[in-house]
C-alpha cells in the first residue's frame, strides 16, 4: 500500500507540476483517481511541505509551494 501512495503523489506531484492550481475535483477527474490513494497521497506531499491546500466555499484547490 505505501508504495501506491507513493506513485500516485508522484502523479498528482507531476500534475500539479504541469497544470498550476486546480480543485480537487479535477484533480481526482483528470488523474482518474478514485478512494483512499487521494487523501493519503495529498497527506504524504502535504507532510513533506510541497503542498499549499485551501478551502474557497464548497472548493478545495490543490497547488505546489514551489509555483
Amino acid at each position: 500500500m505505501i508504495s501506491d501512495i507513493g506513485k500516485t503523489a508522484g502523479e498528482i506531484y507531476r500534475y500539479l507540476d504541469n497544470e498550476g492550481e486546480v480543485t480537487l475535483s479535477t484533480l481526482k477527474k483528470n488523474l482518474n483517481l478514485k478512494g483512499d490513494l487521494v487523501p493519503l497521497s495529498l497527506g504524504w506531499l502535504a507532510r513533506e511541505g510541497k503542498l499549499e491546500i485551501t478551502k474557497k466555499g464548497s472548493s478545495t484547490k490543490i497547488s505546489l509551494l514551489n509555483n
